[in-house]
């Protein structure tokens, strides 16, 4: 069975407590649990790895690289707009990867509005709450 990696960054870890008014009141583990349903739906496993450090990310993109996962989901948070290090590795990966954003950065501040990552990845959804990440699976599992 083929395995969508889910990979999110710093402080998602804050879901339901972090600004609530940007990012709703459910948690990360609320987000799990509705992907694992819809990874069920698309007869698809999912791999879940969240961290609040760069190089953990990298480190994981590899080693579903080496595990065989065939397409990330990726949340790089505040790292999505700085890390030159994460652009690389998703390059290097030959993942197809869809970039995903609960909030709708183009409505925020100027600095969210560049992806260093964006232009590697298959595309980007921004703005669909948690249904970003659902839409990001369906994409990558018709491909």
């Amino acid at each position: 069975m083929k395995t969508i990696g889910i990979l999110n960054g710093p402080n998602l870890d804050r879901l339901g407590k972090r600004e609530p008014e940007v990012y709703g009141s459910e948690t990360l583990a609320d987000l799990e649990e509705r992907l694992k349903a819809k990874a069920t739906d698309l007869d698809y496993e999912i791999a879940f790895f969240q961290s609040n450090h760069e190089g953990e990310l990298i480190d994981k993109l590899a080693e579903w690289v080496d595990s065989g996962v065939s397409a990330v989901v990726l949340n790089g948070a505040g790292l999505t707009h700085t890390s030159v290090a994460l652009r690389d590795a998703i390059a290097a990966s030959d993942l197809p990867v869809v970039e995903v954003h609960i909030s709708h950065i183009y409505q925020r501040e100027p600095f969210r509005h560049t992806s260093l990552t964006a232009p590697v990845c298959k595309g980007v959804i921004s703005g669909l709450g948690f249904y970003g990440y659902e839409a990001a699976m369906e994409f990558l599992a018709k491909r």
